[in-house]
């Protein structure tokens, strides 16, 4: 897209008066005033958020096509009888061949078993990609202003939490269930680690007449119990407990909640926490991760930690916490487990020497390395991004900027 100065200062302007649309300051997934930021440049027809707002809005015209989707969908009813509840299959369980039956089913770390994904017996397919579309239509709205993504969006939110016949119930009572074992489980909480976008996006399009504060004041009485389920019931407790990413995440998830409900203090707590339950027991001085070394996957756990980890510290700066900087004295760190992966993503990588099945996925790394070039005034993350040549369409680009 060329921009002549007319055609310039003309989105300029439009913007000065579009700004107001949406509360970018309670997006909570993205760094403090970035998407302000990203928007005056968006109009202003500067990279890279011009290339990667376009992108959003490609992505969001193909969400106008879908359908919403809700926990009604699935053919297989819960345990409870109540299809309202949300319901999924682990997905590294699979039959255990020496019985006729197949049951109890057996793990088999880093092996997908099609039945999770099967959405005729799991929520958590469909439930992923009504939150991606739900927060790709919210962000479109942002950046244009048009209400054609705000109304789905605000469709695709009420039919999933709020209209009585398609409601899921706020909790997770069964997800993550293992056939002859259990009819749900803690790591289950793992399937809604991003549940806190659902709050961020509903907030971009609360000034629009398809979602009116009757269904935001519903939204949060939702997201309330849901909330409280969480931090109350014996699964949301075992993943509270874990040692593991399941733990690093289910912070992630209620830290975010609590700041989106205005439970300031709560989301305080528990980031503060991560400096001295999280960081020393998951990361040691040389930046491994010997829990997600362990995996079978090794370089996409200790990936996906550190997601969770940094975007701990990024809620951080909402509530008015540092995880950024050095907290422990013996020098564990988030920047030490990030630079320990480094030398597997350069170019040329060097040999992963841990166990890892799967293809490493590298862009995975990208928004690590931005937030870190931003916290740590380190340019030399910033010069491996531009190495990866579809870096100008990530959404980062937007989420986490000066």
């Amino acid at each position: 897209m060329r921009t002549t100065p007319v055609f310039t200062l003309c989105l300029f302007l439009m913007g000065q008066v579009m700004l107001w649309a949406g509360s970018p300051s309670d997006y909570f997934g993205a760094k403090p005033g970035a998407l302000a930021k990203s928007k005056s440049s968006y109009l202003g027809g500067r990279e890279p958020e011009l290339t990667a707002v376009n992108k959003i809005i490609t992505d969001a015209n193909k969400c106008l096509k879908a359908e919403p989707e809700s926990v009604m969908d699935k053919t297989k009813v819960p345990p409870s009888g109540n299809k309202h509840d949300y319901m999924s299959i682990a997905p590294y369980f699979w039959p255990d061949p020496s019985k006729s039956n197949g049951l109890p089913y057996m793990r088999q770390d880093g092996k997908v078993n099609p039945e999770s994904k099967n959405e005729e017996n799991s929520d958590r397919v469909r439930f992923g990609r009504t939150l991606d579309r739900i927060e790709t239509l919210a962000l479109a709205y942002y950046f244009t202003r048009e209400k054609k993504y705000a109304d789905h969006a605000a469709k695709l939110i009420k039919v999933w939490f709020l209209n009585p016949d398609t409601k899921m119930n706020p909790n997770l009572n069964f997800a993550q269930a293992i056939a002859g074992r259990t009819d749900g489980r803690g790591e289950g909480v793992l399937d809604t680690r991003r549940m806190g976008l659902v709050l961020d996006s509903a907030n971009l399009i609360s000034n629009t007449s398809d979602f009116t504060e009757a269904n935001q004041k519903a939204l949060i009485q939702w997201m309330t119990s849901y909330y409280d389920w969480l931090m109350k019931s014996p699964n949301g407790k075992a993943e509270r407990a874990a040692t593991n990413n399941h733990g690093t995440w289910f912070d992630v998830q209620a830290a975010h909640l609590a700041l989106g409900l205005g439970k300031k203090e709560d989301a305080k707590k528990i980031i503060e926490a991560v400096r001295t339950k999280r960081i020393p027991a998951q990361i040691e001085s040389d930046g491994k991760q010997p829990e997600e070394l362990a995996r079978t996957a090794s370089f996409s756990y200790s990936c996906m930690n550190l997601d969770a980890f940094f975007t701990l510290a990024n809620l951080g700066e909402h509530a008015g916490v540092d995880l950024w900087r050095k907290n422990n004295k013996d020098s564990r760190s988030l920047r030490k487990a990030l630079d320990f992966l480094l030398p597997y993503i350069n170019q040329p990588p060097a040999k992963w020497p841990y166990k890892q099945i799967k293809e490493i996925d590298e862009s995975n790394m990208l928004p690590l390395l931005r937030q870190a070039a931003l916290a740590f005034d380190a340019p030399e993350y910033e010069k491996i991004i531009k190495k990866f040549d579809e870096a100008p369409k990530e959404r980062f680009q937007i989420l986490y900027r000066k």
